[in-house]
This record gives C-alpha cells, structure tokens and sequence, in this order.
C-alpha cells in the first residue's frame, strides 16, 4: 500500500513539472500562471505541511492538496498547452528550492503569529 502512494505521489510530482512547464507557456491566462506559481512553490519547497519521513502521514499533503491545487489548474491552462508541457517533462524534477522554503517558511509563521494573536485576544477578554 505505501509504494502505492509512494507511486502516486511521484506520478504528482510529474505532473507538478508539466504545469510548470505550462505555466512558462504564452497560452497560459495569468491566474493560472499565479497558481502554478503557488503549487511550485510548495511542491519544490523542502518544507511540508506534514514531514515525507512520517510513515503514511508524510505524503498525505501531496495526496490531498496537491491534487485538489493540481485539478485546479490544470483546468485553468488551456488542453494544447498542457498537452504540449507533459511531453517535455518527462522524467524532469524540481529541485529543491530554499526561496520556496523561506517563503513556506515565512506564511507558516504569518499563520502561526495570526493564530496566536487572536488566541491571545480571546483568552484576555
């Protein structure tokens, strides 16, 4: 069952390239390219919402949040460009970014300091 997952998780990584790809496109609407830009981000990040060396838990994110992201633009980049960005990935990857991971790293704390602060509000009133 893990290499199952282990199986799908890389099949979403190949497809976290192809809409990279698609993104650099001129066929691809500016939303799509921002949200492409977002899902990158994260999927090259070397930071995850829940840490790959967990066993099962660790991929959970990419099997819930990256499809969800994926679908989503996928639909927004038109089907030629799409088609045009899965044949060039190939078997490509992404490197690991560490801008990726201070910008993860910096809307994790952003989420975390708003949490707190309103915690803290809730609790002194």
């Amino acid at each position: 069952m893990l290499e199952n997952w282990r199986a799908k998780v890389k099949a979403l990584k190949r497809e976290v390239v192809a809409i990279a790809l698609a993104a650099r496109d001129p066929r691809t609407p500016w939303a799509a390219r921002l949200l492409v830009l977002a899902i990158v981000a994260y999927a090259a990040s070397p930071i995850d919402l829940i840490p790959d060396f967990i066993p099962v838990l660790g991929f959970l994110d990419e099997l819930l949040l990256l499809p969800a992201a994926l679908y989503l633009a996928i639909r927004m980049i038109p089907a030629d460009a799409m088609a045009d960005a899965r044949v060039r990935a190939g078997n490509e990857r992404l490197a690991p970014s560490r801008a990726a991971a201070a910008i993860i790293a910096l809307i994790w704390l952003a989420i975390a300091a708003a949490g707190i602060y309103f915690a803290w509000g809730w609790f002194s009133a």
